[in-house]
């Protein structure tokens, strides 16, 4: 038995009067989805511990089956994993955002948050902001990493984690009463508007009609997480498929590889046929019992608001992903069970992860269930079905198999 999950980051939304009282993954044209739900168990799932705040960091720990009340420890040391931050146990790691400021106001606490991702600015552009940071702002026990995209990091030794606001939660709000109280970060904050608002990458974006990536912004700090392998508890040899610094640093501290797709970018634009190839390949192919095939693209287009963009991702896994990944594990011959779900809601409203719960569809290749005709987030409520405990999702997927 082969096992994948299709993680649909930020799927799961809210009805809009814009779609008829309808959510985008139900506006969407999703025949495959829809295909696997009339023969699949479908319910809903807690995947972010009541308490804790919504993220993809918390959530997607728990559906890789890692409980986030015991193993989170910071969104940004998972990225440290992936791109080879080095940290000691008493360095403090946080999330560098470039964002989109405005630029009217004269002081830099009276402006506002735009853009978190900077119009997904390229990461050949990014690392030439970064650079520009790391000789701008250098000091003594301060480096910066450069990661993907808008996505950076910033390592403190022997720092001290803080609670710091993610700039995705505060678009268009003033940003005086969110910048840290840490003095050295908000010094930095306000010289990195100073030495990119200007810089020839960002008058470029600007005359294509681009967002600047005009200011860092620090948040998401923690200390060197520490997971078990997957594979030891699990009984299975698992890798991972995204372009997201985040899921390929958690691949990395449980154990699991990481497959590099050509073209996956995160964005709207992400090589979604490429992660089918990989993904079926790494199955049918290279001798992987479990796979993780991560797409972000949902959740970037809650966070800009845009219903049309997010039922356009939404549709792109469906039709590129999920229906040639099991057509092409059926032509392999190979036995499978799928797990599709969002990882947490991007409400196009709040255009910001909430914690309410999410619909999963699990599919079995050589079992047929009684399931609903859709799937979507009230074809979830009405099954009864749901999971409290979001790491515990994983043992209805890897069903049989013996688990630490």
């Amino acid at each position: 038995m082969k096992y994948i999950v299709i993680l649909c980051d930020g799927m799961a939304d809210e009805p809009l009067d814009e779609l008829d009282g309808r959510t985008p993954l139900e506006a969407a044209v999703t025949e495959n989805m829809d295909r696997l739900a009339k023969v699949s168990e479908v319910g809903m799932v807690r995947t972010v511990p009541r308490g804790m705040a919504p993220g993809s960091d918390t959530a997607n720990l728990s559906v890789i089956g890692y409980d986030p009340m015991l193993y989170y420890s910071g969104r940004s040391p998972l990225e440290a994993l992936s791109i080879g931050a080095r940290m000691d146990a008493e360095d403090v790691s946080f999330r560098c955002n470039l964002v989109t400021l405005s630029e009217e106001e004269e002081k830099y606490e009276d402006r506002h948050i735009l853009d978190h991702s900077s119009g997904e600015i390229s990461t050949e552009e990014a690392a030439v902001l970064v650079e520009e940071l790391k000789n701008g702002l250098g000091r003594e026990g301060y480096t910066f990493y450069t990661g993907t995209s808008y996505r950076h990091l910033l390592i403190q030794k022997q720092g001290k984690v803080m609670q710091l606001t993610a700039p995705h939660d505060i678009l268009a709000k003033r940003i005086g009463e969110y910048l840290p109280k840490d003095a050295v970060l908000r010094d930095m904050m306000e010289r990195s508007y100073a030495i990119l608002k200007d810089h020839p990458v960002n008058i470029r974006r600007r005359k294509e009609g681009k967002n600047p990536a005009n200011s860092a912004w620090f948040w998401g700090a923690g200390t060197r997480p520490s997971l078990t392998s997957f594979q030891e508890k699990n009984g299975v040899r698992g890798a991972m498929i995204s372009a997201v610094d985040l899921l390929k640093g958690i691949a990395v501290g449980a154990g699991m590889d990481n497959i590099i797709v050509e073209g996956a970018n995160g964005g709207l634009d992400t090589n979604y046929t490429g992660k089918a190839v990989a993904a079926v390949k790494a199955l049918a192919e290279d001798g992987y019992d479990f796979v993780y095939v991560h797409v972000e693209a949902p959740d970037e287009m809650g966070h800009q608001g845009n219903a049309l963009h997010k039922i356009q991702a939404i549709e792109n896994i469906d039709e590129k992903i999920i229906g040639p990944v099991c057509a092409q594990l059926k032509g392999a011959g190979e036995d499978f069970r799928m797990l599709v779900l969002p990882d947490h809601p991007t409400p196009i409203r709040i255009r910001t992860h909430t914690d309410d719960p999410v619909p999963y569809l699990l599919y079995d290749s050589t079992e047929k269930k009684a399931g609903r005709d859709v799937y979507s987030e009230r074809t979830g409520r009405e099954t009864g079905v749901f999971v409290e405990c979001g790491h515990h999702l994983i043992d209805r997927l890897l069903a049989g198999k013996q688990r630490r």
